[in-house]
């Protein structure tokens, strides 16, 4: 994560002197030598009769608060703020960018997952913000403009975009700042630009997004990509954001944003109408879990693919480690439960809908009934789903505050730039979930009007005595794999959270066949007794980006300490309070 530029403006030298060594010591703040090379401003006694700047702004002033709020400043400290509060009110400032720094995983056109530790009752509690199918989008309305098959793209691949309605569930339940303030920074950047980082820039090019003269127009200025260093801007999703900022989430389901998207949509020949918008609703909902070796491990329930983590981990557990991670017993035996687990994800859809047979899929009876298919001695290449009692491209950040709540929250446009599909003169694209649809009525998760689709996204957390981490990692279906593998080497190899993030992984996108990609960091010895084993094997590079980004956070409910862990797969940083 880049460091915030901030500008500092104050008469007194030794105040001066003194807030900068603070910002330069926490390594999360670079200074600015003017006000328009600045993300954020931090000014000591402003004038509390001049209207705030145009950039997000923190005043420092003992008195005045209302009058400098009601101007338009981000936030007002006491001169004697501490570091913690400082560095809040700036961080506040500077966040809410990520659907604008990266547009091709996240937005307000995606949907939001969320696992939630509240500190001082003990309890986790899950969000899922995913949108439906409009009410008359069915397999019929999309044969018969021509589809056979579900549309992985386009405006067919679209559903209600559920993250707005996320954002204002959580920021009602747990949120401290007014809402007009989570956008400050972000409007500010889309209107000024920001340097395009290294990860973004190698995933901007998209022929599919060229293929919408919208998208074209909005993020490939010139016809061409950015690149690395390149200023980007994108005022539209500027002007979407000031919308959401002064008119609330209304706005994008009932408001102006809502207009476009729905404008949009009848332009390109979509089925969405102003009723699908205005009557979404997010659900809260109780989390599953499972034990794994004193480890209580909770992800969120179907629709999304959380339970083929805690599968995984309830196959693994019938097994004694081996002595090593990367033994060749335990990673064969991890690779075979993942294709039993995975496999079992056909009967994942919308619980409103279908009956999911949830219990059973993460039972510990079941998990040793599919256990028991595990050959040692032979990769199986044709792996089933099994029949469980009762039945019939993403960006991801984890935080812990001082009193030890932990957010585990995971948002995405689904596929690389979602569905292609810009909303027009808001800048933002419109996620394509709907893709994960069928057309066959009779797979759980067939389209159907005002039906959810299949999730990959998932955010986890995971407990033991006095310890409580929150966790994610991105990737499609690679998530519960990833998942999985990262509970393992924390509780059966007691690797801390750093090293367990950035432990070698590998992985594979379904239950068919023996195709597996793994780290080259495994080594010739795992990789030959795998190959031997009937494993088909790819090598990528040693931190390969196919495996999944992570970051972890971690609170210590004795010792009142927390820490952090992020994965040098991607670009992203455990950051510290001061």
């Amino acid at each position: 994560m880049n460091p915030i530029r901030i500008h500092l403006e104050s008469s007194s030298p030794i105040l001066r002197a003194g807030l900068e060594a603070v910002l330069v010591s926490t390594g999360r703040f670079e200074l600015a030598p003017d006000r328009e090379s600045a993300e954020v401003l931090l000014l000591d006694s402003p004038d509390d009769a001049a209207e705030a700047p145009e950039q997000p702004a923190v005043a420092l002033s003992d008195g005045h608060a209302a009058e400098l709020l009601r101007r338009g400043y981000h936030a007002v400290l006491p001169r004697e703020a501490s570091p913690f509060e400082l560095r809040a009110a700036l961080e506040a400032a500077a966040a809410g960018v990520l659907g604008l720094t990266e547009p091709m995983m996240c937005g307000i056109g995606g949907d939001l997952f969320v696992l939630y530790r509240e500190a001082k009752t003990g309890q986790i509690v899950g969000l899922n913000a995913s949108g439906p199918a409009p009410r008359a989008m069915s397999i019929e309305a999309l044969q018969a403009k021509g589809l056979k098959t579900m549309a992985s793209t386009g405006i067919h691949s679209s559903t209600v975009p559920g993250a707005v309605r996320g954002w204002e569930a959580m920021h009602k339940k747990y949120g401290k700042l007014p809402w007009r303030d989570l956008f400050t920074a972000a409007i500010a950047l889309g209107e000024r630009g920001f340097p395009v980082h290294e990860f973004s820039s190698a995933y901007w090019e998209s022929t599919n997004m060229r293929k919408n003269p919208e998208s074209l127009r909005v993020f490939y200025p010139g016809g061409k990509a950015p690149r690395e260093g390149e200023l980007f801007r994108n005022p539209d999703l500027a002007r979407a954001y000031r919308t959401l900022a002064q008119g609330g989430p209304d706005a994008f389901y009932a408001g102006e944003v809502g207009r476009a998207i729905l404008a949009t949509s009848q332009k390109l020949g979509g089925l969405m109408t102003a009723q699908d918008l205005a009557s979404y609703q997010p659900e809260w909902v109780t989390p599953i879990a499972t034990t794994y070796r004193g480890w209580k491990v909770y992800e969120l329930p179907p629709n999304g693919q959380g339970l083929a983590a805690l599968s995984m981990l309830n196959m693994l557990e019938t097994f004694t480690p081996a002595a090593a991670p990367n033994a060749v017993p335990e990673l064969h035996r991890k690779i075979e439960a993942m294709k039993l687990a995975y496999a079992d994800l056909r009967y994942v859809a919308d619980p409103e809908r279908v009956k999911v047979p949830t219990a059973g899929l993460i039972s510990k009876e079941y998990a040793a009934s599919r256990a028991k298919l595990i050959n040692p001695a032979r990769a199986n290449c044709d792996v089933q789903p099994g029949t469980p009692p009762g039945s019939s491209d993403t960006t991801y950040f984890s935080v812990v505050d001082r009193e030890g709540n932990i957010a585990a929250w995971i948002q995405s446009v689904s596929g690389l730039w979602g569905s292609s599909v810009t909303v027009e003169g808001m800048g933002f694209q419109l996620h394509n979930r709907g893709g994960g649809f069928r057309f066959d009525p009779a797979h759980p998760n067939a389209l159907a009007p005002g039906k959810r689709p299949f999730h990959t996204i998932i955010p986890a957390i995971a407990e033991k005595e006095d310890v409580h981490i929150g966790f994610g990692i991105m990737g499609g279906p690679n998530q519960p794999l990833a998942h999985a593998q990262f509970v393992s080497y924390l509780a059966d190899y007691g690797l801390n959270i750093q090293a367990a993030i950035e432990a070698p992984r590998f992985t594979k996108s379904n239950a068919t066949g023996c195709n597996v990609t793994v780290e080259r960091r495994f080594g010739l010895e795992a990789i030959s007794g795998l190959s031997h084993l009937g494993h088909q094997l790819t090598i990528v590079s040693d931190f390969s980006g196919g495996m999944g980004r992570g970051n972890v956070v971690l609170h210590n409910s004795r010792t009142k300490l927390n820490s952090a862990a992020s994965d040098p797969r991607g670009d992203g940083a455990a950051i510290p309070e001061p």
